[in-house]
């Protein structure tokens, strides 16, 4: 994208568009090396979104892949607890969220 928009190169931000459909969204994530400022915009059919990241590289984790889908001690009944969930349910998600990297 940089070498597109050669006033960006080098400045430590980044710019980006986001279309959404109908009734779509956008997971629950963090930028962790960036502040990031979104501004959504109705159009006739469809909504979009300009947001701008104060780093050239921002990086980016989604919340469910970090809560569910990490390996390691995640007690499923803390997580049950946290959400407010069924124990059955936090096992069926983190079965979901998890790949056999194998």
């Amino acid at each position: 994208m940089f070498g597109q928009i050669p006033g960006l190169d080098t400045l430590g931000i980044s710019l980006a568009r986001l279309d959404y459909a109908p009734y779509g969204g956008l997971n629950p994530h963090t930028h962790p090396c960036a502040t990031e400022i979104l501004v959504v915009l109705e159009g006739k059919t469809n909504a979009f979104a300009f947001a701008g990241l104060g780093s050239q590289n921002p990086g980016a984790i989604v919340i469910s892949n970090a809560v569910f889908g990490s390996e390691g001690p995640n007690n499923p009944d803390v997580l049950a607890n946290a959400f407010h969930l069924d124990k059955n349910v936090v096992s069926n998600l983190q079965s979901r969220f998890r790949w056999n990297n194998n």
